[in-house]
């Protein structure tokens, strides 16, 4: 096994075609249906970085920011940002293009933590990350500070840790009403 590889070495790419089936009842492209590709094309871009069996840990947040209709290409790109011990942060990119304008549209990004496993399940070492280039660096840092962040939030909110008065006030200016059993 490489000790490290560049970002470049498992980059991966992928087109497809929007069909009716991916659509809802609007003729836009199922959020679903987009996830699941993203998923896959992060699945081989960790894959490919490993040489291992890879699953998904985590993914980051999800923003749709365009919506993707029937008869569109989109792309995806997936490419690694930060690699751990066993786990790797895939970044993914997905674009969609209208074939008869040729207008192209960012429609999302997230990133996805997949672990590599061995035969046994197991989590597994995956090579390091050569990082190349000031963008590549950036990529990496920002990986570890949402890595810091998600520890910051999964612990905050436990319910052995959670003290409801600290929290009260952020609910002031929100759709909800508080109604507690005195009990």
């Amino acid at each position: 096994m490489d000790k490290f590889k560049t970002a470049r070495q498992s980059r991966i790419s992928i087109t497809e075609l929007m069909l009716p089936s991916h659509s809802n009842f609007g003729g836009k492209v199922h959020g679903g249906h987009i996830l699941n590709l993203m998923d896959q094309i992060a699945f081989a871009c960790a894959s490919k970085h490993s040489r291992k069996y890879c699953v998904t840990a985590s993914v980051n947040k999800v923003d749709f920011l365009n919506p993707i209709e029937v008869g569109e290409l989109i792309t995806l790109k997936a490419s690694v940002n930060y690699t751990g011990r066993t786990s790797m942060v895939i970044g993914v990119r997905v674009e969609s293009e209208n074939v008869t304008t040729g207008k192209k549209k960012h429609c999302n990004s997230s990133y996805f933590t997949m672990v590599a496993k061995d035969a046994d399940g197991r989590s597994t070492p995956v090579p390091g990350l050569i990082i190349e280039d000031e963008q590549g660096v950036r990529r990496f840092c920002r990986s570890i500070q949402r890595k810091k962040q998600a520890m910051s939030r999964s612990s905050q909110f436990e319910s052995s840790q959670f003290k409801m008065n600290d929290h009260l006030k952020d609910l002031d200016n929100e759709n909800v009403k508080i109604n507690l059993d005195p009990a």
